[in-house]
Formats: structure tokens, sequence, C-alpha cells
């Protein structure tokens, strides 16, 4: 059997037990831009937890739900998370209305911490103002406010610029994942 299987690869294992991770939520998320994003970090042993504008469980726009949050945007800060993630859906549209939030996305980019967004949720960190001359992807419906928000708007499944890490659409959320999980210190797989 000598040769028939490929040589093992000596893997460094790192573990991201230390690491915490903030979700946003809203109604209207797209269900595996949320969903699939929660299990694959607590899959590596990060902590996540998930905020909602309120106390209240989100629905997601395909009927996932209700889903109970954890906690509110006001009741959390960039401090206490390693990165931040924002699903897609209409719930970006629904998100970014309030202060809070566009706050708390402009404090996770000041602090050069990961700011993970896919699909539509492009529309918070434009409304969040930090994308000017930076690079990034999403759903092509919003290319325009992705081009008109001043980005150098990239048609691939996953762009990474410095802190950011924007992918399109369910398609993507493998390498979006990688991604991130590369960004919080694990070699990704």
């Amino acid at each position: 059997m000598t040769g028939k299987w490929p040589a093992a690869r000596n893997l460094h294992v790192v573990s991201l037990t230390d690491r915490r991770v903030l979700i946003l939520a809203a109604d209207l998320f797209e269900d595996m831009e949320l969903l699939y994003p929660l299990y694959r970090l607590r899959e590596e042993g990060v902590s996540v937890v998930v905020a909602g504008v309120d106390k209240a469980p989100v629905t997601g726009k395909k009927g996932y739900g209700p889903f109970q949050v954890d906690a509110t945007v006001e009741e959390v800060e960039e401090g206490e998370f390693d990165a931040l993630v924002i699903p897609g859906g209409f719930a970006p549209d629904k998100l970014r209305r309030y202060d809070s939030v566009l706050d708390l996305v402009r404090a996770f980019d000041s602090a050069r911490k990961p700011v993970a967004f896919i699909c539509h949720a492009g529309w918070v960190p434009i409304s969040a103002g930090i994308l000017k001359g930076r690079r990034a992807t999403s759903v092509g419906a919003i290319r325009d406010d992705m081009v008109n928000a001043g980005v150098d708007w990239i048609d691939a499944e996953t762009v990474v610029d410095a802190n950011l890490i924007s992918a399109r659409t369910p398609d993507d959320l493998g390498p979006w994942m990688r991604a991130l999980i590369s960004a919080l210190g694990a070699p990704a797989r």
C-alpha cells in the first residue's frame, strides 16, 4: 500500500477558541448568509454573538425562524469582539437605518478588525462611509451602489482588502468563511 495514499501534510492547527465574532441580524436576512457563518465559526470554536436592533426574534427571508438574537446592537461594543459579520438579504436595508449599527461598523473598521459582508450587506458599510477607495464585491444588483460609494468593485467570489472581506452571493459562502477564518488567525482549509 505504500505510495497509494498521498503523504500526510504537516498541518499547523490554530485554535480559535479565544475569538469572538459579532453577527448583525434583522428581519428578512438571507437565511444561509446568517446560518452558515454562525455554525461554521462555532465549528472552529469561535464564540458567536448575534445582535439585532432590538430584542425581538428575527426571521429569514426564506422563512427560517423566529431566531432569537443574543443582544441588541446598543448592548455590544467593538472592543468585545475580534470580527464583525453582516449577512445579506433585505436585512441590510433595515440595519443601515440605525446610527448605532453604523457607529459599530465604523468602530470595527477603525480598529482594523475584520468586517465581513456578503451579497446586499454592502449597503451597511456604504452607509457607514467606510468603503471609498477600497476594493470589494457584492451581489451584482448593488454594484452601482458600491461603485457610487467609491468602491473598486471586483466580480470575484471573495475579495479581501485589508480588514474588509466581501463576497457576492450564497454560492460564495465557503471561500468567504475561509477568508474570515484565516483573518482570525487560522490557516484556511
